[in-house]
């Protein structure tokens, strides 16, 4: 057992050491967290700009402003990106700096209306930093790369909800989460795959 869970453990929670990007790209989340990882990027010189990606959760229909409970944060917010805009603020992050992605409601959507946006913006997208919670790591990483072909990717996560690396199988929650994440990277990979093939045989 304890091989598996090295196992899972090492798949589930990367994180790479970061170099100097042309943008650092933030999943969708009501964790702060996750923003302030970036700003402290940012301001080692990492990256100039930072796509905040998401409205909310589309089984919710809202932002849980409720779920906010680091004081320095609360207020009323729209979407996970103006959320993620705010925190990155208070953290000395340039608003000229920041582009909101507010249509994205999961990890896909994050990823390709972030693409957009940022070639929209005239950003060319050679290397990337991508900054998810740590157990979502692994899946952010496959979904951002599986648009941004040909770009260098960092990934650099946040531990959030006390799961971590150290820590994930020890409690039915965070065995939960990790597990589900397990089974997401396949329904993920397992369509990403076949696209690939597809591609291949034409």
């Amino acid at each position: 057992m304890r091989k598996n869970i090295e196992d899972i453990t090492k798949f589930i929670f990367i994180k790479d050491e970061p170099e100097k990007s042309d943008i650092i790209f933030i999943p969708g989340s009501s964790n702060w967290g996750l923003a302030e990882t970036a700003a402290k990027l940012y301001k080692r010189g990492l990256s100039n700009k930072i796509i905040p990606s998401g409205m909310y959760f589309y089984k919710i229909g809202k932002f849980l402003n409720e779920r906010v409970t680091d004081e320095r944060y609360k207020g009323n917010y729209r979407t996970e990106a103006e959320f993620l805009s705010a925190v990155l603020v208070k953290n000395g992050v340039s608003d000229q700096d920041i582009l909101m992605e507010e249509k994205a409601t999961n990890t896909y959507e994050n990823a390709i209306f972030s693409k957009e946006l940022a070639e929209n913006n005239g950003i060319e997208v050679k290397s990337a930093i991508i900054c998810p919670q740590a157990f979502h790591a692994r899946r952010a990483f496959m979904t951002y790369s599986h648009l941004f072909h040909n770009t260098k990717l960092y990934v650099v996560p946040t531990d959030t909800q006390g799961i971590s690396e150290d820590n994930w199988y020890k409690t039915e929650r965070g065995i939960e989460v990790v597990l589900g994440e397990l089974r997401k990277c396949g329904e993920y990979f397992e369509e990403y795959i076949n696209e690939f093939g597809n591609r291949a045989v034409l």
